[in-house]
């Protein structure tokens, strides 16, 4: 059930490509041996921080699984209420969820059939960070006997302000992703227009007579 989304990920084409270009900026700006070090080194770090990040399909899956798991308490809670077994509920919100979360629910929904301890079937989506609120949530009302529709009440608020709070940092994230690069090509004509000819008047004022 666990997923680990980041071991043994070959590095993309791109990543590995932007990797090239760090260690290349490095040799030339520093140029003979200790350039040559210093881009190799600088290319392999460059590398390993961009292995580092997620792939695009595994942060689509986690950012549907984060989007769909209010929709997915509210209708276990509804399926409670009308009377289901919590085996039940979780079956019928897999099938009406589907995708990612789907998939996981179900697995649930089967190991809970088969006789599994509830505790250890919803601990075994602990490990997806997006899924943990409810692997903690529904191990604690089993082992302590809680009504379960009202543990996914509050999960679904709870989990509805968290997406809210996620969705506006991505977006000021963006923002200055946005700017950044702005930033960056105006940084060199800043430099040629404005620092370099300073320091060459001042450098002329000091080395004139």
């Amino acid at each position: 059930m666990a997923h680990d989304p980041e071991g043994g990920r070959r590095p993309s084409r791109g990543e590995i490509a932007a990797a090239l270009a760090v260690g290349l900026a490095a040799f030339l700006a520093v140029g003979g041996l200790p350039g040559a070090v210093t881009g190799v080194t600088g290319a392999g770090i460059a590398l390993a921080v961009l292995r580092r990040r997620e792939s695009p399909e595994l942060r689509e899956e986690r950012g549907r699984l984060t989007a769909d798991l209010p929709l997915a308490a509210d209708l276990m809670v509804a399926c409670l209420r009308a009377g289901q077994p919590i085996t039940g509920a979780v079956e019928v919100t897999a099938e009406a969820i589907g995708g990612p979360l789907g998939e996981r629910l179900a697995w649930v929904s089967g190991q809970l059939r088969l006789g599994a301890a509830p505790e250890g079937a919803w601990q075994a989506l602990a490990s997806e960070r997006s899924l943990a609120p409810l692997a903690r949530a529904m191990g604690r009302a089993a082992s302590s006997g809680a009504p379960v529709a009202d543990v996914l009440t509050r999960l679904s608020d709870d989990s509805r302000r968290a997406a809210r709070a996620a969705s506006s940092a991505a977006a000021q994230r963006v923002g200055v992703q946005a700017v950044a690069p702005l930033g960056l090509c105006f940084l060199p004509a800043f430099v040629f227009l404005g620092i370099i000819p300073v320091v060459a008047g001042l450098a002329g004022e000091v080395l004139l007579p």
